[in-house]
């Protein structure tokens, strides 16, 4: 009988906390680097901390330190097979930290990396992933190639690979060049189809929010879907959509997203963009925050960076502040587009959607049309396409008299009358605040 074994890596953890960083940010942001180990595969031994007034140029922590590592480790004190560095290391960094601890050398970005590499399962989400990964390598080839061809494969090595490493920077060039390409063809792939979509008149929502917030939950909640979901960062990578319906029929075509995360650099944004693509167009944001996170306030700020590093602040936002089955108290929203829901309580999910129906109105204009005679495929196209509000039949005119909310830009109740489906029109052009 075969066993296979899976050879777990340790991991020492070393971090700097510079004294202008307040000890609740700066734990946070260990805590979180630990998560991202353990989501990567690593056995997490150890945290090694030093309080500095700024990080050493050329070995990160001070070299006294270092130096009590070794005596530990030359002890049998504490055994390691790589360390982890909670920050993005310079490349005389990482290689003078390989000499002195003979261990692989691994920081923050190459964690993530790393994880983006194990999760991304789609053609484009690998091509993602690569393109990222040789862009964090190229300028980092002299000296990591040897420590890691020597040390073999496991974390950080994922992707582009050992025998990647090696080849020439010409090569690697050539190499991102030819993906960039291949990716612009995948965007315009996708712009065909998103255009078709509008074409169509649909809605698009997207969801985004800090990693493990929740998305996808709600994601398969929304849509009654099965996408993969995990209590780990970013469980999700590849995009998805789904058709959602609201409001007896209205279509909405709703995104799930990457996650985010603080100190993301910024050719990481770059390269994922056109993931998170989908978002960049859509007509409404569904930012999902996890509210038991103690630093949720943090992750807030990180989400909105990054949304206008992307150039997505103008979209509208509704904020769900999720897991509320993990809080000890109740808490009252009191802002506006806000709301706090678990997943877990039968009565939010609709809670969820009347919010998004109001949201969306916001964004809408109001209208009231009239028809001589009830048009089930007339009616059923307006509910697919504009929030209908009412329908009733007007005795007194002998009319039935419909009002709603539509996308201005579709103009779908325009469309219907050029179409002579409906006969008469007494259309209101006021937004949802009842502007002349």
């Amino acid at each position: 009988m075969n066993e296979t074994y899976v050879t777990i890596e340790r991991a020492l953890i070393i971090a700097v906390h510079l004294k202008k960083e307040s000890e609740f940010d700066f734990n946070a942001s260990v805590s979180e680097i630990k998560s991202l180990c353990e989501t990567a595969g690593l056995e997490v031994l150890d945290t090694v901390i030093q309080n500095k007034d700024r990080k050493d140029y050329s070995f990160y922590l001070g070299k006294g330190k270092i130096e009590e590592i070794i005596e530990l480790k030359e002890r049998g004190d504490i055994e390691f097979d790589v360390v982890v560095v909670n920050d993005e290391l310079t490349n005389s960094q990482s290689k003078r930290l390989n000499e002195m601890l003979d261990a692989k050398i691994i920081d923050r970005t190459q964690v993530i990396l790393d994880i983006f590499a194990q999760r991304a399962k789609s053609r484009e989400g690998k091509l993602q992933v690569e393109l990222a990964q040789l862009e964090y390598l190229l300028p980092r080839l002299s000296g990591h190639g040897q420590s890691l061809s020597r040390l073999g494969g496991g974390i950080g090595t994922r992707g582009p690979g050992e025998t990647k490493l090696e080849m020439n920077r010409r090569h690697i060039r050539n190499k991102i060049h030819d993906i960039k390409a291949q990716l612009e063809l995948i965007k315009d792939h996708r712009k065909r189809y998103r255009e078709n979509r509008q074409k169509k008149q649909m809605f698009q929502v997207a969801l985004v929010g800090y990693t493990n917030a929740g998305k996808s939950t709600w994601f398969n909640q929304l849509t009654e879907s099965d996408t993969f979901m995990e209590d780990k960062l970013f469980a999700t990578l590849d995009p998805k959509s789904k058709i959602m319906k609201v409001n007896d029929g209205f279509n909405i075509l709703l995104s799930d997203t990457v996650g985010f995360i603080q100190y993301l650099p910024t050719h990481l944004i770059e390269a994922f963009s056109s993931t998170l693509e989908e978002a960049k167009y859509a007509d409404v944001i569904i930012h999902v925050v996890d509210r038991s996170h103690p630093n949720y306030l943090n992750q807030i700020d990180t989400v909105n960076m990054i949304l206008s590093e992307l150039e997505m602040k103008h979209i509208p936002i509704l904020t769900v502040f999720n897991k509320k089955d993990l809080l000890s108290t109740e808490i009252i929203m009191t802002g506006t587009n806000q709301i706090i829901v678990s997943v877990y309580d039968p009565e939010d999910e609709e809670r969820l959607k009347d919010a998004l129906i109001q949201t969306i109105k916001n964004e809408m204009t109001k209208y009231h049309i009239q028809m001589l005679d009830y048009d089930g495929q007339t009616i059923s196209k307006l509910k697919q396409t504009t929030l209908v509000e009412k329908i009733h039949f007007n005795e007194d005119i002998n009319l039935y008299e419909i009002s709603g909310f539509e996308n201005p830009h579709n103009g779908i109740t325009e469309q219907l009358i050029n179409q002579k489906l409906i006969e008469n029109i007494n259309s209101e052009t006021e937004d949802n605040n009842g502007n002349n």
